[in-house]
């Protein structure tokens, strides 16, 4: 069996693969057999045969060589101590290696339950984890041989793989457009998960199944004359309706005699003028069914998809779906993304740009690497609305969520056409601003330079785009409100101060102000008097030097203030004083528990460092006593070493370690050396012992010497 899924494999890459990428996947299975003897799944089959036949699914997609090749070698590290995928990236070049090494850190990563945050989250680890759309297409291969070989496995693992893929890849492979293996995990999905609802759909198609058969057979060959007789090369591919896609049917509320496309037919022919050619004909001979006609060529899904579909009425009056194609978007129907490299070299321009479209969507979406609601709202966006095309006057195609704008469709122009907008017009009518667009809607954009944004347009916006550019927007308007106040103030205590405007704001007092409180420029100094971080007059008494300086003011607040009675505001109290500036240290990033100690600062407040912070040697007497609020509920991020002792990314596992204590890590740096990495990591915690018990997490990993508080 194995030496026959080896020669498959082979001979149908060689079908669609040059030589040279035929050498490169035959050197994979030679390397892959080498390690196979021995390995065996926990049921106690090959593990070998399932990459065999994981990798065959590929080359039925008509994947590039390296893809082929990495799918081979991709488990040997995962499951061969001896072999790191160092060695993989040396055998095999830097592309597989890091294909190999994505894909050992997405076979440790488990759903955690069955809510749709955890699906959420799983999904953008997955996708943040695949620095190659190539590493998404191995998993999806991966997962659909798994499923078709699940029926020996538990239920309970049955259930838990389909959840999984249902919540997690098959919403990937639909936009990536990856149908010939999106349709049957969904149908496999469905048959483990409702069994009963499965058995009953197939039960209401066997009863009358050979038939059903009989007459697609007829169709195709009255098809088949008629394309012959006007000369059209074709061929033509006919089925019954996929269980899952009756199942969607009829939970919507349809009946048996409303679904017009169990039977269906696909024609390929050679050229895109065909496609009508044979539409037309087929009208001609057929009655069509109203409003079953769609033009997916002219305007193409947003996952690649490009075809005509109608539906007659045939012999027997029995309804046919019918598709009509070229041989490029039928590859790019079943096969989406992975195509892309094979029609990097021959393809059209016009397939190419859309591969490149979406190519690009893909590669967006992998710097998504928080877990804010921002950035949720952003991959739901990319990866699960169901998309809208709407056409500009010039006949251009806009992709649009559900539920899109004129205000969307203006920034999705460009952002200078979105800030200026006035109105729109949809279909030679004026539509307001907030409607809904839909399917084929021409829209045009008013504008007019004088215009601005309206704050109004975030509730109604759909696009992460649009929302993001019109927060933008009035953030750089608040700035520049607040610099134009600030120096209205300083201006008013300069001339209430009697001060000449000339000498007090020359470069060198200038120079002198931004230096003492640590800004960038004149425009920070306005900025911090016009948001009041600074008042008007504080900064002028920096100068002249005739008042008190801040750390006085403070003292002086707290020795003469009594205890107030009110709950204080801040997470760290100062006793007698509730109003003045706190804020943590960078260098020691002190949390809820640690040992404290304030730092009266010149312009800044009190800086309240650990108690055992390195810096506070070298700082003056300017201390004060604070503590903690017992009754505050913030987080706090701190900062931690991690000490390795081998050289690799073992960043997954960190990461593993923060979700399952549900804390959230902001940033990782890995610092190389030559015999083992270490991490910086920044996360937020609660409190120190959460912190604590975090570290001694990370403490337990195999690859972690120690772990400690980092001190700047």
């Amino acid at each position: 069996m194995i030496q026959e899924l080896e020669q498959k494999l082979l001979h149908d890459a060689g079908e669609y693969i040059k030589e040279e990428g035929i050498s490169i996947i035959s050197s994979s299975i030679e390397y892959a057999r080498k390690f196979s003897d021995g390995i065996k799944d926990f049921k106690g089959n090959s593990y070998y045969a399932h990459i065999l036949r994981t990798t065959i699914i590929l080359v039925e997609l008509h994947a590039d060589a390296i893809t082929i090749a990495s799918s081979m070698v991709q488990w040997i590290p995962f499951q061969i101590e001896d072999v790191s995928c160092d060695e993989i990236r040396e055998k095999f070049g830097d592309e597989i290696g890091d294909i190999t090494q994505s894909l050992c850190k997405i076979n440790t990563l488990k759903l955690k339950d069955n809510a749709e945050a955890s699906a959420i989250y799983f999904r953008k680890v997955l996708v943040g984890l695949s620095t190659d759309v190539r590493v998404i297409i191995i998993k999806l291969a991966n997962r659909l041989d798994n499923l078709r070989e699940v029926y020996t496995e538990p239920s309970e693992e049955q259930k838990n793989k389909c959840i999984e893929t249902e919540s997690v890849l098959i919403p990937i492979a639909h936009r990536l457009g990856i149908n010939y293996i999106k349709s049957e995990l969904e149908d496999l999905c469905l048959k483990y998960l409702k069994p009963d609802i499965y058995k009953e759909i197939l039960e209401n198609l066997d009863s009358d199944y050979e038939e059903l058969q009989s007459y697609i057979d007829e169709m195709k060959s009255t098809l088949s004359d008629l394309m012959n007789e006007h000369y059209i090369k074709f061929h033509i591919k006919g089925r019954v309706k996929s269980v899952h896609s009756l199942y969607t049917k009829l939970a919507k509320g349809k009946r048996w005699s409303e679904i017009y496309d169990i039977l269906a037919l696909r024609i390929i022919v050679e050229k895109e003028s065909e496609c009508y050619l044979a539409i037309g004909l087929i009208h001609a001979k057929y009655r069509p069914i109203p409003k079953r006609f769609k033009d997916y060529i002219a305007q193409p899904k947003e996952n690649m998809y490009q075809s005509l579909h109608t539906g007659v009425i045939g012999p027997n009056g029995k309804v046919f779906e019918i598709q009509i194609r070229t041989e490029e978007m039928d590859e790019i129907a079943e096969c989406g993304i992975a195509s892309h490299w094979s029609y990097k070299e021959h393809g059209t321009k016009a397939i190419q740009k859309l591969m490149e479209q979406k190519l690009e969507l893909f590669r967006e979406s992998l710097t998504i690497v928080n877990t804010d609601d921002a950035a949720i709202d952003e991959f739901k966006e990319t990866f699960l609305s169901n998309m809208i095309y709407v056409f500009t006057p010039k006949g251009d195609i806009l992709e649009l969520p559900e539920g899109a704008t004129p205000v969307d469709f203006a920034y999705r122009i460009h952002s200078h056409v979105g800030d200026t907008m006035t109105g729109a017009i949809v279909n030679d009518q004026i539509a307001p601003v907030d409607k809904q667009l839909q399917n084929n809607d021409i829209v045009k954009i008013m504008t007019n330079e004088n215009s601005t944004p309206n704050k109004e347009w975030l509730n109604f916006v759909k696009t992460s785009q649009a929302k993001n550019k019109i927060k933008s927007y009035f953030n750089k308007q608040d700035r520049e409100e607040y610099i134009a106040k600030g120096e209205e103030l300083l201006i008013r205590e300069i001339r209430r101060s009697h001060l000449n405007m000339n000498e007090t704001l020359n470069e060198e007092n200038i120079a002198k102000l931004t230096s003492i409180l640590k800004l960038e420029n004149y425009e920070e100094l306005k900025l911090c008097i016009g948001s009041l971080r600074y008042t008007a007059k504080y900064v002028l008494n920096l100068l002249n030097e005739e008042k008190q300086n801040i750390s006085d003011m403070i003292l002086e607040k707290i020795t003469s203030s009594t205890r107030e009675t009110k709950p204080p505001k801040n997470d760290i109290i100062v006793e007698g004083c509730d109003n003045v500036l706190i804020s943590t240290a960078n260098c020691c990033k002190p949390v809820y528990g640690d040992d404290i100690i304030g730092y009266i600062t010149k312009g800044e407040g009190i800086v309240v460092h650990k108690a055992d912070c390195i810096n506070i040697k070298n700082m003056d007497s300017r201390f004060i006593e604070v503590k903690w609020n017992e009754v505050q509920d913030d987080i706090y991020t701190t900062g931690l070493h991690i000490h390795g002792n081998i050289v690799g990314n073992n960043i997954l596992d960190i990461v593993t370690k923060s979700a399952s204590r549900e804390l959230k890590i902001t940033a990782i740096d890995t610092i190389d050396h030559e015999t083992h990495t270490d991490y910086h990591v920044l996360v937020q915690v609660p409190n120190k012992e959460s912190l604590r018990l975090f570290m001694l997490d990370l403490e337990s990993l195999p690859f972690v010497n120690s772990v400690e508080r980092e001190m700047k």
